[in-house]
């Protein structure tokens, strides 16, 4: 396997063979994107790739992009479009200040279905995540995607709301901090 990290819009060279990928991951089970929500992926990596600080890593096999992360600092004010503000509504004001803001988001983070369970995702989340202590979110009905989260070490920080929709997740160094 072989890694590759990219910074700022040179993940923009990668586009084609990550959306080809993002396709082959979201569109099924669990997440079942909608075409547009598939079609949707290029501009959100245009868009994020011009974020300071954001990084891409790409792990490829054979030749063939089999995983890719990517993601950025996230900076205060903490953002409330997308999912974000539902992440603050769960989390509150206080453990997103202590835990998310001026730590590394991983955004995306993919490995082909046919590549799951090789070392594939362990090694892009590190290798994106270069030692900072980082944060992600992801869905509860994402059952092997949580496990594989807490299996690699990473803690789940505690839902102010009785039935979360998202779960978040800080890494193990960012989890040295008292998490909760």
């Amino acid at each position: 396997m072989e890694l590759t990290t990219v910074t700022g819009t040179d993940a923009l060279l990668h586009a084609d063979r990550l959306d080809e990928l993002y396709r082959d991951v979201f569109g099924a089970p669990p997440w079942n994107e909608k075409p547009a929500e598939l079609d949707a992926f290029a501009g959100r990596l245009e868009e994020n790739a011009a974020r300071p600080g954001f990084r891409l890593v790409t792990a490829v096999v054979g030749g063939t992009v089999r995983g890719f992360g990517a993601g950025w600092p996230t900076v205060a004010p903490f953002r409330r479009d997308r999912a974000y503000g539902t992440v603050f509504d769960e989390l509150g004001a206080d453990q997103v200040d202590r835990h998310l803001v001026g730590a590394f988001e991983v955004d995306e983070l993919a490995v082909h279905p046919a590549s799951q369970g090789l070392g594939i995702g362990r090694a892009v989340l590190t290798t994106l995540c270069a030692g900072e202590p980082s944060w992600l979110l992801t869905s509860h009905q994402a059952v092997d995607t949580v496990a594989f989260y807490r299996r690699v070490g990473w803690q789940e920080l505690p839902s102010q709301v009785p039935e979360p929709r998202l779960a978040v997740f800080v890494s193990p160094r960012a989890a040295g901090q008292d998490v909760g």
